[in-house]
């Protein structure tokens, strides 16, 4: 009772804060937007660099602007956790403007460390401790003469792709309000798309910046870990994981802004702030131009279905390739169900303690999160029955397996899973090496964006991400089209395991008509280069085709 008591007095005092911030801005914040205040979002990221450095543009007026879109995002999706638009205010007056990213106003998931502020995570436990410094990614983005001005919505616990807690709220995507913007970074993919941002940095241990991305239409390259800042952010769900590392990565509402702000970020030396990041400056890479680029397509990850609508915007990708003479071959890779398997143990090597130990008593959990709990917790011996009926009753050998592997383990049993990991990776290697291949392509989840709710069922689903955070690659995600109700009708479909069961009770091409649809593009570690190059390249040629994605815009 007294842990329910204090869960309810955190999340009443924290939402009466976060009205309080918005309701004592200036008057101008909550004015409407001025045909100065268009011009300036409708620029991409290099653009207000270059007048901020030449003067002809204020960084308190680009301030301003994104302020005003920001808040109407919120009110539309409520997407923002702490605003800090009044601090903000006073650091565009001394900002940097002669540096890389003068002026520009940047998003930051929830869980970024800024000192004065708050990075609870949606945990009521955690409200009322502002951090005590920057970290470094935000002390570099400083020195760049960026300006931070608000954070972004998480799902409690973050390892879920949708996006609530009881201490913000249901964040909700821009394009369906009956549908989730993904997770954990969906506030910040909520923002991005709906224009009250052009930068936004999240982090991703199984998906959690890509199928935001895909979900609500923006852009991203998921970083390998050692390459993007995130030094000097303690509040995390499961600290000190390692066995399939986490990957602080920039978001964007462009790709030209990608491109920009990667540049930029790389160009203050980042890993002179953050002891973890690998001393590699930006390269220039080119793509090959004596041969054609070879692409690896995986279609399937034999455990869910690519949906019709997913299933199209890949087919459209790959056509376009084929068409401009690329060589775009099918592939059948060391099997991407182990690497699912094996990297789900990793992560909840704890039995899934770690991040569900601050939940107050009565306080919201996701729904996913707290069926993989309840597996996890549940007696050995129950599991192995279960495993035995779904083995040799439902001939279900798929989900059989996972069950069996769903229980905490011993320190013995999680270094013999490193070896493992390592093993497995070893073997990608050295096929991705005898198949020649620049990239592969692929889905980065069998669905579009989920109803609220949806992850209780598709909490599984999540293989066409959590491969590469496994492996450690490189991969980026561009939107390509958007569901439509006449060509992505399901029509007869038969299950072939009880994860892509529960991932197509949420499949309805009427209700998700409108949805965006991206696609994944894969490099090996450390291509972060490679891979923006491969993004631009389809990117060019959806565009020359007259295909270009249209970004969401707010009436």
């Amino acid at each position: 009772m007294f842990s329910y008591l204090a869960h309810r007095r955190a999340c009443t005092a924290k939402q009466q804060e976060r009205r309080e911030r918005i309701q004592k801005l200036s008057p101008a914040f909550h004015a409407p937007l001025s045909a100065s205040d268009k011009d300036i979002l409708a620029k991409p990221i290099s653009d207000i660099v270059r007048d901020v450095q030449s003067g002809t543009l204020s960084p308190s007026d680009v301030l301003l602007a994104y302020g005003k879109k920001a808040l109407k995002a919120h009110e539309a999706t409520n997407c923002l956790t702490e605003v800090m638009i009044s601090q903000a205010e006073e650091w565009a007056k001394t900002c940097n403007v002669n540096g890389p990213l003068a002026g520009m106003p940047v998003s930051l998931k929830d869980e970024n460390s800024v000192a004065g502020f708050d990075a609870c995570l949606g945990y009521s436990a955690l409200v009322g401790q502002p951090m005590q410094k920057d970290s470094a990614l935000v002390r570099l983005l400083r020195d760049a003469g960026a300006v931070p001005f608000v954070k972004t919505n998480v799902p409690v616990t973050m390892m879920s792709f949708e996006c609530a807690n009881d201490v913000f709220g249901t964040t909700t995507n821009p394009h369906g309000k009956g549908y989730a913007p993904g997770g954990s970074s969906g506030g910040e993919a909520a923002l991005l798309a709906y224009g009250g941002s052009r930068i936004g940095v999240g982090s991703d241990i199984a998906g959690s910046v890509r199928v935001p991305s895909h979900y609500s239409g923006s852009y991203t390259i998921k970083a390998s870990s050692s390459r993007f800042p995130h030094a000097g952010n303690p509040n995390t769900s499961i600290p000190g994981v390692k066995g399939v590392p986490a990957s602080f990565s920039p978001m964007t509402r462009t790709l030209e802004d990608l491109e920009t702000f990667w540049r930029a970020v790389m160009s203050m030396r980042p890993w002179e702030y953050d002891h973890s990041v690998i001393p590699t400056p930006w390269r220039e890479v080119s793509l090959p131009t004596e041969r054609p680029i070879r692409w690896g397509v995986m279609w399937d990850d034999g455990v869910v279905t690519p949906s019709p609508a997913c299933k199209r915007a890949l087919t459209e990708v790959v056509t376009t390739l084929k068409s401009r003479g690329h060589d775009v071959v099918p592939i059948d890779p060391p099997s991407p169900f182990e690497g699912l398997k094996l990297a789900g143990q990793l992560v909840f090597a704890d039995g899934a303690k770690c991040c569900v130990d601050p939940i107050h008593f009565g306080e919201f959990n996701d729904p996913g999160v707290r069926e993989a709990v309840g597996m996890f917790r549940a007696p050995r011996f129950f599991k192995r029955l279960y495993a035995w009926y779904l083995r040799y009753i439902r001939r279900d050998e798929l989900y059989a397996q996972l069950v069996e592997s769903w229980y905490e383990k011993t320190m013995p049993e999680y270094l013999m899973l490193v070896s493992k990991r390592e093993a497995y990776r070893e073997r990608w290697f050295e096929y991705l090496k005898e198949q020649r291949l620049d990239f592969i392509i692929t889905v980065p989840n069998a669905l579009p964006a989920v109803p609220h709710g949806g992850m209780l069922e598709g909490w599984k689903s999540c293989g066409y991400t959590f491969l590469w955070n496994l492996l450690d690659y490189t991969a980026g995600i561009i939107p390509v089209t958007h569901v439509d109700q006449h060509r992505d009708e399901l029509g007869a479909f038969n299950p072939r395991n009880a994860v892509e069961a529960g991932a197509y009770r949420s499949y309805n091409a009427q209700k998700m008509h409108g949805l965006p649809v991206g696609i994944e593009i894969i490099g090996k570690r450390l291509e972060e280069e490679k891979v923006l190059e491969g993004m631009k390249l389809i990117h060019g040629l959806l565009r020359q085709d007259g295909r270009a994605y249209g970004l969401f815009e707010a009436d």
